[in-house]
C-alpha cells in the first residue's frame, strides 16, 4: 500500500515504544500525587476519584457494579417509542456487545410482561397445538450461542444522507453481538408434531405493535431458537423478555420479540409488516420480498470520527465483520482508497453468523489516506464497493446496506467519513 504509509516497514519493539513514549509518561504522570507532578489544585480529580487511590479506603460491594465514572458509552438517540437506539461501536472492544449497550429497534414501545402470566402458544398445523409457559420452556434441553442481531436497515443514514461528522456508531450501530441461551425450536416441535402441509410459520410478538413475520419452516429447522437469556442473564424488557424468537443470521425484523405465538401454516401468511414494510424496491421496478439474510459486511471502528492521528506513529487499526451465511474467512484492508489490499488478522474466536474482530497495524505517513475494510465470508461471498451496490440496489433501496465504508484521513490527521467513495 503506497498512500497514506504502509505496513511494509518493520514494526519493532523500539519503534512501538518511541511512538508512545511521550503519551505514556504524560499519563503517568497523571496518576502520581499532586506532590510529585506538580498538578494544579485546581485541575485535581473530582471528589469522587481520589488523588491517590493507594491512600484510601475503595468503595464496598454493591448490587449490580458500575462502570468507571471515565467511562460512560451509550446509545443513542433516546426516548424513541417507535424507532431505534445504535450501539457505540466505536466504543467497544472484542466481539461481545454489553448487555445494556446492545441496539434496541421498537414499533410501538418496550412491553412489559410478568414472566408467571407469559404463555407461548404453539398451533396450526400441527397434532398437538400447546401452550408453554416459561417454565416449560426452561425445563426443556438448553443450548448457548453466540450470534449477531442486525436491523435490516442499518446503514440507511450513511446511504441516503452521507456526511463527514459521521461516527461507526451512526453508519452501523444496529448491529450488536450477544450470547443467547435458549431452546432449539425443532424440541417445540416434536413436542407437538408439525403436520406434513406446514412449510411457513406465523411468529407474533407480544407488543402493542403485535408485529409478526412468515418464516420459513426450513429455517425453524436449521438453527432457530427461543431465547430467555442474553449474556448470562434472563433478556431485557428491551430485548424480548421473557422470551423471544432468534433466527441466526436473519434480519433483525424476522427475529421476533416476546415471542407470543407461533402459528405453523402452508404459506407465508403476507402480514402488514412484511408486505407494507420490509420489501426492498429495485432499479427495475421489482421489489425483493423475504430477503432474509444478512449478506457479509464490516467497517473500521478505529480510526474513525472524530479521530486524530499522529504523524508517523504505528497503530492499530481495528474493527469488525460479520455474515448472515456463516464464518467470516477474510478481511482485507485499504489504505489508499481501494487501490491495493492486504490481509487483516482475524481474532479468535471466529464463529458462524458472529460479530469477529479483526485488527492491522498500520503507520500513517502524513500523506491523506482512505481506510476501507472488506469482508469475505465461507460461502465466497464478497462485500461489495459503493458503486457496486448502487448499481445492483439503485438508490431507493431501503434495506440491507452492505457496501464497503470508507474513513478518510485528513492532512492535519483528523478522521471523517468517506462520503461517496
Amino acid at each position: 500500500m503506497s498512500t497514506g504509509g504502509s505496513r511494509s516497514a518493520s514494526i519493532t519493539r523500539r519503534a512501538l515504544l518511541a511512538g508512545t513514549a511521550a503519551t505514556a509518561g504524560a499519563a503517568l504522570l497523571g496518576t502520581l500525587p499532586e506532590a510529585i507532578s506538580g498538578q494544579d489544585p485546581s485541575q485535581a480529580p473530582s471528589p469522587a476519584v481520589p488523588p491517590d487511590p493507594t491512600k484510601v479506603p475503595g468503595l464496598p460491594t454493591s448490587a449490580t457494579s458500575p462502570r468507571s465514572p471515565f467511562e460512560q458509552p451509550a446509545r443513542t438517540p433516546t426516548g424513541q417509542l417507535t424507532g431505534a437506539s445504535l450501539s457505540p461501536l466505536q466504543e467497544l472492544s472484542g466481539t461481545i456487545t454489553p448487555t445494556d449497550l446492545h441496539f434496541e429497534r421498537h414499533h410501538n414501545g418496550v412491553a412489559m410482561i410478568d414472566p408467571a402470566g407469559y404463555r407461548l402458544l404453539v398451533h396450526g398445523l400441527v397434532d398437538r397445538p400447546t401452550v408453554f409457559t416459561l417454565e416449560d420452556l426452561k425445563r426443556l434441553p438448553s443450548v448457548t450461542r453466540i450470534h449477531f442481531l442486525e436491523c435490516s436497515g442499518n446503514g440507511r443514514t450513511a446511504y441516503r444522507a452521507p456526511r463527514q461528522d459521521l461516527t461507526p456508531q451512526l453508519i452501523d450501530g444496529l448491529t450488536s453481538n450477544a450470547e443467547w441461551t435458549g431452546v432449539r425450536l425443532t424440541t417445540l416441535f416434536a413436542e407437538v408434531g408439525v403436520a406434513p402441509r406446514a412449510t411457513w410459520i406465523l411468529a407474533e410478538g407480544g407488543d402493542a405493535a403485535v408485529l409478526s413475520r412468515s418464516i420459513p419452516l426450513e429455517k425453524a429447522l436449521d438453527d432457530a431458537l427461543i431465547v430467555y437469556a442474553q449474556n448470562g442473564e434472563p433478556l431485557r424488557p428491551a430485548a424480548g423478555y421473557p422470551a423471544r424468537l432468534l433466527l441466526p443470521g436473519w434480519e433483525g425484523n424476522a427475529n421476533i420479540k416476546w415471542l407470543r405465538r407461533l402459528e405453523l401454516i402452508a404459506q407465508p401468511n403476507m402480514s402488514r409488516d412484511e408486505t407494507s414494510k420490509y420489501t426492498d424496491p429495485l432499479p427495475d421496478g421489482t421489489a425483493r420480498q423475504f430477503s432474509f439474510v444478512m449478506d457479509p459486511k464490516s467497517i473500521i471502528t478505529r480510526p474513525a470520527y472524530p479521530a486524530r492521528l499522529d504523524r508517523g506513529q504505528w497503530m492499530q487499526v481495528s474493527g469488525i465483520a460479520w455474515s448472515g451465511r456463516g464464518k467470516i474467512a477474510r478481511v482485507d484492508l485499504s489504505t489508499d482508497g481501494g487501490r491495493s489490499w492486504a490481509a487483516a488478522e482475524l481474532q479468535e474466536p471466529v464463529l458462524p453468523k458472529a460479530h469477529t474482530r479483526f485488527t492491522w497495524m498500520w503507520r500513517w505517513s502524513g500523506d491523506p489516506a482512505t481506510l476501507m475494510s472488506r469482508a469475505t465470508d465461507e460461502t465466497g461471498a464478497l462485500q461489495p464497493t459503493l458503486a457496486e451496490f448502487r448499481q445492483r440496489r439503485g438508490p431507493g433501496t431501503d434495506y440491507h446496506y452492505n457496501y464497503i465504508r470508507a474513513w478518510v484521513v485528513e492532512r492535519d490527521g483528523r478522521v471523517v467519513y468517506g462520503v461517496d467513495l
